[in-house]
C-alpha cells in the first residue's frame, strides 16, 4: 500500500488534562492549579434588546485543560429573568451553543445564588452569552480552569500524539481527521476501490490519475465513480453501472493519485475504549516501557473490535 499523509490532524483523542488525571501527575498547590476568569462581568445587567442574548461574555481558553463555569446571581428586579447558557468556539470569533450549556432560568425563587457547570466539550474557547426579560438584574459569570502545569507538560503532550500512533498502528485506523493520497499503479480489474483507515469522509475526495505523456486527469464524482463512505469501516470508490475505469496507457509509477480525509471528526466520537486505549499507550511510553507486559495485552484487548483487517 503507497500512501502518504497530506494533512495530519489538530485534535488528539483525549486531553492533557485527561493524561494527567490518568497518570495521577500533579505537582502544585490548589491556589497554583486554579484560574478565574471573569466572563460576564458583574453587576447590574439592564433587559436584552428584542429578547436577544446581548449580555456576551469574553472567552476563555480551556483547551487541554478541566474548566467549570458558575453563573452567580444577585438581586432580581421585580419580574425580572436572566437566561444564560454557555457557548463554544474553536477560534474565539464563531461561536455555538453547547448542547448541554443551558443554566437553570434565573427569577426572584432562585436568585443570590451560584450555579455551577463543568465544561465537557472539545472546544477550545467558552464564554457564557444570557439575556435579561421584564427588569435589571445582578449576575456574572466565571469561568474556573484547572491551569496546572508541570515541567513535563510539553512531554505529556507530546505523548498523547505517539500514543495515538500507537492505537493508529494497531488499530490500521486514521483515528481523527486527516488528509492522505493513496496511490496505485493501475486501474483495478474490479468495480471498485478500496480506500484504508475506517471513517471514509466523503468531502474533499479527488480521483486523478496521470497519463504515460504526464498529462493529469481528474475524475467526477456521479459521473465517473461514487463514493461509500461505509461508516467506521473501509470506505469504497465504485464505478456506476455499466461504467468502466479510463482505458488510457499510464504512467509506470504512482499513476493514480486518490486524495481523501479519513477519521472521526471530533474527539468526543472517538469511541471510549480507543481513548482508553490512547491512555494506557501513553503511560506505557511514559514509564518507558516498564509496565509494557501488563499494559499491552490491556491495550489490545481494548482495541479488538476496532482493528480493521483488509488488506491492501
Amino acid at each position: 500500500m503507497k500512501v502518504l499523509l497530506k494533512t495530519a490532524p489538530t485534535i488528539e483523542p483525549i486531553t492533557l488534562a485527561e493524561l494527567k488525571i490518568h497518570l495521577r501527575v500533579d505537582s502544585e498547590t490548589l491556589d497554583g492549579n486554579l484560574a478565574t476568569y471573569q466572563s460576564i462581568l458583574p453587576g447590574s445587567h439592564g433587559i436584552s434588546a428584542g429578547g436577544l442574548y446581548t449580555h456576551v461574555g469574553t472567552g476563555v481558553d480551556v483547551l487541554g485543560k478541566q474548566a467549570i463555569v458558575n453563573l452567580n446571581a444577585g438581586t432580581v428586579g421585580a419580574g425580572g429573568t436572566v437566561e444564560a447558557k454557555i457557548q463554544e468556539s474553536d477560534d474565539n470569533a464563531n461561536w455555538t451553543d453547547w448542547a448541554t450549556g443551558a443554566f437553570t432560568l434565573v427569577n426572584a425563587s432562585n436568585g443570590n445564588a451560584i450555579q455551577e457547570k463543568a465544561y465537557t466539550g472539545t472546544k477550545q474557547y467558552i464564554r457564557v452569552a444570557a439575556k435579561v426579560l421584564v427588569a435589571a438584574c445582578e449576575f456574572s459569570a466565571d469561568v474556573i480552569v484547572n491551569a496546572a502545569t508541570t515541567a513535563e507538560d510539553d512531554d505529556l503532550t507530546d505523548l498523547i500524539t505517539d500514543g495515538r500512533a500507537v492505537v493508529e498502528n494497531i488499530t490500521r485506523r486514521q483515528l481523527l481527521t486527516a488528509t492522505w493520497y493513496y496511490y496505485l499503479d493501475a486501474f483495478p480489474c474490479v468495480d471498485f476501490i478500496r480506500l484504508p483507515f475506517g471513517n471514509l469522509q466523503s468531502a474533499g475526495l479527488v480521483v486523478s490519475y496521470k497519463d504515460s505523456d504526464g498529462t493529469v486527469t481528474t475524475l467526477t464524482v456521479g459521473t465517473d465513480y461514487i463514493v461509500q463512505t461505509n461508516g467506521e469501516g473501509c470506505g469504497y470508490i465504485i464505478l456506476p453501472f455499466g461504467m468502466s475505469w479510463p482505458s488510457v496507457v499510464l504512467y509506470p509509477s504512482n499513476a493514480i493519485t486518490i486524495e481523501f480525509a479519513c477519521g472521526w471528526t471530533t474527539a468526543a466520537n472517538v469511541p471510549k475504549n480507543i481513548k482508553r486505549a490512547v491512555k494506557l499507550a501513553a503511560e506505557d511510553l511514559y514509564y518507558h516501557g516498564t509496565r509494557h507486559d501488563v499494559l499491552k495485552p490491556a491495550i489490545d484487548n481494548l482495541l479488538a473490535s476496532y482493528r480493521l483487517w483488509e488488506e491492501f
